[in-house]
């Protein structure tokens, strides 16, 4: 248990920083995973919808700083790449 005044503070700031950070994590996982659903059943135009959501929560999450920028990149990069290779195969 924390002794000082600040740290018991630090506490609770920590805590409610943490379930910040579970919501916006929690929200961008499930859009992504709804996204690659979508495109592994060839549904081009609602996986697309889907992707911008995702990408818009990512970008939401590491601006933020729920996640690394960089991570936020390389999950956007590669549900474009997902959804592009969906797109051309479906021609």
């Amino acid at each position: 248990m924390a002794n000082t005044l600040s740290a018991q503070q630090r506490v609770r700031n920590s805590a409610r920083k943490a379930i910040k950070n579970r919501l916006h994590r929690s929200r961008t996982r499930t859009y992504i995973k709804s996204a690659r659903e979508l495109i592994a059943e060839k549904e081009i135009t609602t996986a697309a919808e889907q992707v911008q959501k995702a990408i818009g929560a990512l970008d939401r999450a590491a601006g933020q700083g729920v996640i690394h920028p960089n991570n936020a990149a390389r999950r956007k990069s590669r549900l474009m790449k997902a959804l592009h290779k969906a797109e051309a195969a479906k021609k």
